[in-house]
């Protein structure tokens, strides 16, 4: 019984967590499609660690700094 009660709770919570950028509304994972489609196959062929992923994993940031997301 007192399961039921508090299982609503914690999906209010998320909701009310969820950040969205400034300029577009958007949620951070839907924020700049190009920057991140570039970091995620670049960084699955040559790994994190590659000269040219660092520099669109730092694209990628700035875009979402950009959108208004606090990005480190």
């Amino acid at each position: 019984m007192g399961n039921s009660a508090s299982a609503p709770a914690p999906a209010a919570d998320n909701k009310s967590s969820q950040k969205v950028g400034i300029k577009s509304g958007k949620k951070i994972c839907c924020c700049c499609p190009e920057t991140k489609q570039a970091r995620d196959a670049c960084i699955l062929a040559n790994g994190e660690e590659d000269a040219d992923c660092k520099r669109l994993i730092e694209m990628h940031k700035e875009c979402l700094r950009g959108e208004g997301f606090d990005v480190k």
